[in-house]
C-alpha cells in the first residue's frame, strides 16, 4: 500500500514536470473561501514579490560589487551553515523559467529589486553593464509574458563600497548618491517600468542595522547586540532621516524630469507588523499607540505631515534629526502609493523606566512585547520566531493607515509565512497551513477594502523559497519548493490555490 504522502508527492511531481498549466491537483477540493479574482475590482493587480541578494545569486560574478550583506554574513557563524546569497536560487540565469512561473500561477505583476551594486560596483561612476544588461533581460521578459514589473531601487543591499567611503547611510553624502543611481535607473528602465520603489522596509535597514545590529551593517550600542561599534541612541535615527531624504531627492528627480513623459508613479514599502493593546488600560493603549509611531509612523509620518509624530519628538527629544523648510517641502508628499508589508500582529504594554541607563531606538517606545492574553497565544506560530498568523492584525494595520495618514494608494506589498528550511520535498508541498494563511488574509484584505481602504494591489511573499537573510536557507517563505543543492522548483498547493484563485474565467 502506497503512503497518501508518496501519492501527492508523485502526482505534483507529475504535474510540475509535465503538465503544469491550467490543471491544479484535487482543484475542486481547493477552499477558496469564497475568494476569488471578482472579488476584488477590476483592475487589482496581484502579484509576487522579491529581492535581489536573496533570489538572483552571481553576487562576486559578472562585474557586480559588494553589498554590505556580502561582508556583513562573511563573519563565521554568523549565519545558519554560513549560508549566503552567493548563488541563491540563481534567478539571474533561471528568471525565464521563474517568470513562466508566474505567468502560469496568473499573476499579474512581479515585484523585484535591482541590486544598485550590480548597477554601480562602486556605488557611483563607473556603470556595469553586465548588469544593466541583466535587468533589462529581466524586464523585458517580463512584459514578454504579461507580468507587469514593479521595480525596487533598494533592498537592504547598499554598495559596501560607500560603506567603505563616508559610513553609508550614516554620510549625508548617500542622499545625492542615491538619487543619482535612482535617476540612472529612471532614465534606462523608465520606459517600460511604470511603478517605482525607492525603499522596501527602510525602518529594518535603520533599527535591524543601527540598534541591534543585526542586520548589516551590524552597528549598536553593546548594551543592545553584539557590535564591535555603533550608537543606539542617535544612529538609527540619524540613518532613518538620510533614508527619508534619500527617497524625498529620488521621488523628486523622477517627479521632475521622467514622469510627465514616461507616465509611471513612485512610492515607498514600509514594514508594519498590527500592535494591539494588551489590556484594556489606557496605559497600554497609549503603548502601543507609541509602538505604532516608532514603527510605521517613522516613516509614514514625514511623508504625510512633513515631520515625525509627536511622541517620537517628545521622547527622543535632540537625539530625533529636524527637517528643514526646504527638506520639508522635497518630502511631504513624496509619493503616488505607499506599500505596506503586513504579516503579524504582538500585544503591546506600558514598560516605562525610570531614568534607563542606555538609550536607544527600541528602549524609546517603552513597551513590552507580548505574544498571549490569558494563556492564549495572539495566533498560530508558523516557523519563523517573529512570525505570528493574526489575520485580524492585517484589516487593523490597513484600516489604521487609512484613518491617520488620509486613506493614500496603497499596494499590500508583502504577505506569507514560512516553513522550516529541512521539511521534506512533499511536506513542503503539502503546504496547507500556507493555503489557510493566505486565504483569511485576503478575506481580511477584502474587508478592509470594502470598507473604504484604497489598496488597488496585494503581492504574496514570495515566489521562491530563497536566502532568507539571518536565517539563511533554514526558511522557507516560497509558494514553489526549491531543492537548494539542484535549484529545481516545484510549485507546492499554496501555488496551485493562488492559480486557482486568479483565473481570469472564474
Amino acid at each position: 500500500m502506497v503512503h497518501k504522502t508518496c501519492l501527492l508527492f508523485l502526482l505534483l511531481s507529475t504535474l510540475t514536470q509535465c503538465c503544469f498549466g491550467d490543471h491544479v491537483p484535487d482543484s475542486a477540493s481547493f477552499d477558496m473561501g469564497g475568494l476569488s479574482r471578482s472579488s476584488f475590482a477590476k483592475g487589482f493587480v496581484f502579484g509576487t514579490a522579491g529581492s535581489a541578494y536573496q533570489v538572483e545569486g552571481m553576487a562576486s560574478k559578472d562585474g557586480r560589487g559588494p553589498s554590505i550583506w556580502d561582508t556583513f554574513i562573511k563573519v563565521p557563524g554568523r549565519e545558519p551553515n554560513n549560508a549566503s546569497g552567493e548563488v541563491s536560487v540563481d534567478q539571474y540565469h533561471k528568471y525565464k523559467e521563474d517568470i513562466d512561473l508566474m505567468a502560469r500561477l496568473n499573476f499579474d505583476a512581479y515585484r523585484f529589486s535591482i541590486s544598485w551594486s550590480r548597477i554601480f560596483p562602486d556605488g557611483t561612476g563607473r556603470v556595469n553593464k553586465l548588469g544593466v544588461d541583466y535587468y533589462n533581460r529581466l524586464i523585458n521578459y517580463m512584459l514578454q509574458k504579461g507580468i507587469t514589473p514593479y521595480a525596487n531601487l533598494n533592498h537592504y543591499d547598499l554598495p559596501q563600497a560607500l560603506q567603505d567611503r563616508y559610513k553609508g547611510w550614516l554620510g549625508r553624502q548617500v542622499v545625492k548618491d542615491f538619487s543619482d543611481y535612482a535617476d540612472f535607473c529612471f532614465k534606462t528602465f523608465g520606459d517600460r517600468v511604470k511603478n517605482w520603489q525607492t525603499f522596501n522596509e527602510p525602518r529594518v535597514v535603520a533599527a535591524l542595522g543601527y540598534d541591534n545590529g543585526f542586520f548589516a551593517p551590524g552597528r549598536c550600542s553593546k548594551a543592545f547586540g553584539n557590535c564591535t561599534e555603533g550608537d543606539s541612541s542617535t544612529e538609527p535615527y540619524i540613518v532613518a532621516h538620510n533614508l527619508i531624504l534619500s527617497h524625498g531627492a529620488a521621488a523628486q528627480r523622477y517627479r521632475e524630469k521622467y514622469q510627465k513623459q514616461q507616465k509611471g508613479r513612485i512610492g515607498i514599502l514600509l514594514d508594519f507588523v498590527w500592535y494591539e493593546p494588551l489590556t484594556r488600560s489606557k496605559a497600554d493603549n497609549y503603548a502601543a499607540q507609541r509602538a505604532r509611531d516608532f514603527h510605521i509612523g517613522w516613516f509614514l509620518h514625514p511623508l504625510v505631515y512633513g515631520e515625525y509624530p509627536k511622541t517620537m519628538q517628545n521622547i527622543v527629544g535632540k537625539r530625533l534629526p529636524k527637517f528643514t523648510k526646504e527638506e520639508v517641502y522635497m518630502v511631504k508628499g513624496s509619493f503616488d502609493f505607499v506599500g505596506i508589508n503586513q504579516y503579524t500582529a504582538y500585544y503591546m504594554y506600558d514598560a516605562h523606566q525610570a531614568n534607563p541607563k542606555n538609550l536607544g531606538y527600541q528602549q524609546d517606545w517603552n513597551c513590552g512585547f507580548a505574544y498571549e492574553r490569558h494563556g492564549v497565544p495572539i495566533g498560530p506560530r508558523a516557523h519563523s520566531y517573529w512570525l505570528y498568523i493574526v489575520p485580524w492584525g492585517l484589516y487593523k494595520a490597513v484600516t489604521y493607515v487609512k484613518e491617520h495618514y488620509g486613506n493614500p494608494r496603497m499596494i499590500l506589498a508583502e504577505n506569507g509565512m514560512d516553513q522550516p528550511g529541512e521539511v521534506t520535498l512533499p511536506k513542503g508541498l503539502n503546504d496547507k497551513l500556507r493555503i489557510d494563511y493566505y486565504r483569511s488574509y485576503l478575506a481580511q484584505l477584502k474587508k478592509a477594502i470594502q470598507d473604504g481602504a484604497n489598496v488597488i494591489g496585494y503581492f504574496q511573499w514570495t515566489l521562491l523559497d530563497n536566502f532568507e537573510w539571518r536565517l539563511g536557507y533554514t526558511s522557507r517563505f516560497g509558494i514553489v519548493y526549491v531543492d537548494f543543492k539542484t535549484l529545481k522548483r516545484y510549485p507546492k498547493l499554496s501555488a496551485y490555490w493562488f492559480q486557482r484563485l486568479l483565473r481570469r474565467n472564474n
